[in-house]
């Protein structure tokens, strides 16, 4: 493969921490083994990875009690996980136009069963939502308020502490979708109010594909999603009860799960507020130079606004998926293009009928690599 200037940091990141691959290889050959199920080395040693894991993760997120973390192969096993455990027939849902397909088709699904109903919440410009519209939308049989923490289409961040104080006056519980936060922006569940936090390993936190998690509050009885041998009360005919064992059916990524433990490992040293404004400053320095261009019109928060590291675009007069196609073969910058699983929140923003371009930003991108990017639409946008 021809060098890349990598610019898709919001799908996944990349390259990966030598850390990471480190942490990979050394689990490999030395636990590579099923965790909880034997009582030799190897197997003790596979335990022992999984629970410097949740360790970490609770670390990260304020988590009093590591395991209150279940470990999952991504955040969409994780909002799945969620959604189907705490929902039941005749509940009331509450989301908004911005959340990813993740969320949008486990809700869609129970509801073409007819064991749900589900209200989204509109978005202004800057993709925020109402307080007040919020709170007037709660019913009697409200079960569940699920938003994304930051939209991967727009960059808007939803201020989870409003959020929570109206779900927490109606003791409703509050899951968020932390697919473009973990990692980038401060994540404290008791502070924020947060029921359920569902979270990528292979994004902000460095680590692998395959990899994620959910956080479930103490309090909450959340049905499992997969059954099966846990290698814990084996004796018993139904699943465990014990967290987190009750949720991890199966043999688990332990390779993977080392990888993320040092990706987590890599942002703590960095530190959040670090990493957060890094990204935002390139998605400030793209903003401006995208301001200067014919024809370019630029999704989410302006300029001098909070946003997570991303920016997405159009320029007049080109396809999205053919412009982030030049890019990649023209110019060998990766880009991504089209709805990014969020048609609702195109809809919101006017571009279902073309998509958009979205330039994403991780710890390693550089000034350099935006201003390669700003080079190239400015030539492509005088072509068109």
């Amino acid at each position: 493969m021809k060098e890349i200037i990598y610019l898709d940091h919001a799908a996944t990141s990349w390259p990966k921490p030598e850390t990471v691959k480190e942490a990979m290889l050394q689990a490999m050959e030395t636990a590579g083994a099923n965790p909880g199920r034997g009582s030799h080395q190897m197997s003790v040693n596979a335990s022992r990875v999984l629970f410097h894991t949740r360790r970490a993760i609770a670390r990260l997120f304020r988590i009093h009690n590591p395991n209150d973390v279940v470990l999952t192969s991504n955040t969409t096993m994780s909002l799945n996980l969620a959604i189907k455990g705490i929902l039941g027939p005749g509940d009331h849902v509450i989301t908004t136009m911005m959340e990813h397909n993740s969320v949008r088709r486990p809700l869609e699904y129970l509801k073409s069963l007819g064991q749900i109903e589900v209200d989204y919440l509109p978005l202004t410009d800057e993709g925020q939502i109402s307080m007040n519209m919020l709170e007037s939308r709660i019913r009697p049989h409200t079960k569940l308020v699920a938003v994304t923490h930051s939209s991967n289409l727009l960059g808007s961040i939803l201020p989870l502490k409003e959020i929570s104080a109206v779900t927490r006056k109606y003791g409703i519980p509050l899951l968020v979708d932390a697919a473009q936060s973990a990692g980038v922006l401060h994540i404290d569940v008791e502070k924020m109010g947060i029921d359920l936090l569902a979270f990528p390993g292979h994004k902000g936190l460095l680590g692998p594909q395959g990899t994620g998690g959910l956080y479930i509050h103490p309090d909450l009885d959340v049905k499992p999603l997969i059954y099966g041998g846990t290698g814990s009360q084996s004796e018993a005919i139904g699943q465990p009860t014990i967290r987190p064992d009750r949720y991890e059916s199966g043999t688990p990524n332990v390779v993977g799960y080392a990888g993320l433990t040092a990706g987590i490992e890599q942002v703590l040293s960095l530190s959040i507020d670090h990493i957060y404004e890094h990204e935002w400053s390139l998605s400030q320095y793209l903003i401006e130079g995208l301001e200067k261009v014919p024809g370019a019109h630029i999704l989410g928060p302006r300029k001098g606004c909070s946003r997570s590291g991303l920016v997405s675009f159009n320029i007049e007069n080109i396809d999205s998926a053919e412009l982030a196609f030049r890019l990649d073969r023209e110019y060998g910058i990766a880009v991504r293009s089209g709805y990014h699983c969020t048609p609702l929140a195109h809809e919101s923003a006017g571009t279902l009928n073309q998509g958009a371009v979205r330039a994403s930003f991780g710890v390693n991108s550089t000034e350099a690599e935006v201003s390669a990017l700003l080079a190239a639409v400015h030539d492509l946008a005088s072509r068109s």
